[in-house]
């Protein structure tokens, strides 16, 4: 009997990864519920399971052990192809980035890396969602957190520790009623859904964590510096948000900070071979240096 159901193999291959029905709808801009009934699709052709159901997660049977290999394998040689099948002498080299990192550090810049490189067509594509981002076409790309990824290799481009900022308006607040008080009333503005950013700075400045129905989801950052200034909400930063800082639109509203946040290059297997991809990681670190 003819296989059918490929497209579910790709979401199977996303929740083997991210190890959550949630995780895994995040990533591929779907409901979980959505999510599950490819799974049960898939597995009802297959007649066999490929996860056990955990309450903390998706656990792969042998069989689902089995059946990932052989759906990555096909997976990345029909990335490969398709990869060659783009390239020509024209091909441009893609940097992924948020538009926050794009317009606070990296665009003036540029012209730089272009008058070292001019046999180079860099192009830049903003991102919000930093997952499986080398099957969109981008070479490398700049991710902010703290480098524990496991999905390709990453290398800290600089260290940028992270810390609550506020408007004037709730940082008062906080000097009236104290940090805790003000962080368990007032929205905290998540980067994205099932972000770890503001739980491990709660454990850190040792502030009790409550429930968080007041969350709100800001994948944009510039969108939500922006919210922050507004006093939509309390946000965590980083120093590239100096200039709002000194003008005093954000004030930053304690001094625990995570200190192993920052910068990293994302790098996929294939631009590890790729001479362009090397001079503009070359040239990336050669600026943070030179700063």
């Amino acid at each position: 009997m003819r296989f059918k159901h490929y497209e579910g193999l790709r979401t199977f291959c996303v929740v083997a990864r991210r190890g959550t029905v949630s995780g895994a709808a995040d990533e591929l801009s779907l409901t979980k519920g959505a999510v599950s009934h490819q799974i049960k699709t898939l597995e009802a052709e297959l007649r066999f399971s490929l996860f056990q159901r955990r309450p903390r997660g998706m656990q792969l049977t042998q069989k689902g052990l089995e059946m990932l290999h052989v759906a990555r394998s096909a997976f990345d040689s029909m990335d490969r192809q398709i990869a060659a099948l783009r390239q020509d002498r024209e091909r441009s080299l893609t940097l992924g980035v948020s538009t926050y990192f794009a317009s606070r550090w990296l665009s003036s810049r540029l012209m730089e890396f272009t008058s070292r490189n001019p046999s180079i067509r860099l192009r830049i594509q903003p991102m919000t969602n930093f997952f499986g981002f080398e099957t969109e076409g981008v070479d490398i790309a700049i991710r902010w957190g703290d480098g524990s990824w496991t999905d390709m290799m990453c290398k800290e481009l600089f260290p940028c520790p992270a810390f609550p900022v506020a408007s004037p308006a709730i940082a008062e607040r906080v000097q009236e009623h104290g940090l805790e008080k003000t962080v368990q009333e007032v929205t905290l503005l998540d980067d994205r859904d099932g972000s770890t950013a503001w739980g491990e700075w709660l454990a850190e400045a040792g502030v009790p964590q409550v429930a968080r129905g007041g969350a709100l989801t800001i994948p944009d950052p510039n969108v939500r510096v922006q919210a922050v200034i507004d006093g939509q909400g309390i946000a965590i930063n980083d120093r590239l948000v100096a200039k709002e800082l000194d003008s005093g639109e954000l004030v930053r509203i304690s001094d625990v900070e995570l200190s192993d946040y920052g910068y990293h290059l994302a790098i996929p297997p294939d631009a590890l071979r790729s001479t362009d991809a090397q001079a503009l990681q070359e040239w990336l670190m050669g600026m943070v240096a030179a700063d």
